[in-house]
């Protein structure tokens, strides 16, 4: 727990004393708040799934930023060979860095619930939509996070890193568009593997086991793979 906990602080420093942590925040605050203030004074309402949308549409794409880093600048640097070789172990590293990274989407997602308690001041929201979207957002930001590791652990180079990574969070965002053209059991499946088709029932106010482990079954193969990948380094 000593090593966890020296890892994650470790990372903590390194994501929050650099820039593109606090330029992620302000670009994520700004986007979502701009999506809330149009729909409230133009149309007059606003949509709570289409602010989860919106939410999930800026993790795809502020992800790969907070994640390329993690292992592929460790490996570029000659630091990771160092790391491994200290009493941390590969799962701890791996730990450490998927913890530090959900800690900024966490504060990401805290962003998004301003939003909410501002429409409370006018309306009375569906606090279980709220909720249910909330949940469904730290899953998928958890297991995007996981991802962008395994990614990150296959190269040094943290450009490759965030575009193989933004590269994949589409294929599994429209899984089911490319269901479409295939046959029978594989459509089945690119539809189960969507990462859209898994969100909606969230934002819709409803959660369902099945979707609730398929993004801890992805985050855990994310994991397993960025760990596997370290142990044969």
């Amino acid at each position: 727990m000593n090593r966890f906990r020296a890892v994650y602080a470790k990372e903590m420093a390194a994501i929050f004393y650099a820039p593109i942590a606090y330029i992620v925040i302000a670009v994520f605050a700004l986007l979502m708040g701009y999506t809330f203030c149009a729909q409230l004074f133009h149309t007059r309402s606003v949509s709570l799934i289409a602010l989860v949308y919106q939410a999930a549409t800026l993790l795809l794409l502020t992800v790969p930023l907070i994640t390329m880093r993690q292992l592929a600048e460790e490996r570029s640097s000659g630091t990771l060979e160092l790391l491994l070789s200290s009493p941390t172990g590969e799962f701890t590293l791996v730990a450490g860095k998927f913890c530090a990274s959900l800690t900024l989407v966490v504060v990401l997602l805290a962003v998004t619930m301003c939003y909410p308690l501002t429409l409370a001041w006018l309306a009375a929201p569906d606090w279980g939509t709220v909720f249910s979207g909330t949940i469904g957002l730290f899953l998928f930001g958890a297991a995007l996070i996981a991802i962008g590791i395994a990614v990150s652990a296959l190269t040094s180079n943290q450009v490759i890193a965030a575009a193989v990574t933004m590269g994949v969070f589409l294929l599994l965002w429209m899984a089911e568009v490319l269901g479409i053209y295939l046959p029978g059991v594989l459509a089945d499946y690119a539809i189960a593997m969507s990462l859209d088709i898994r969100l909606t029932p969230f934002a819709t106010g409803v959660v369902y086991l099945s979707d609730v482990g398929f993004f801890l079954s992805l985050t855990a193969l994310g994991c397993w793979v960025a760990t596997l990948r370290l142990a044969r380094r």
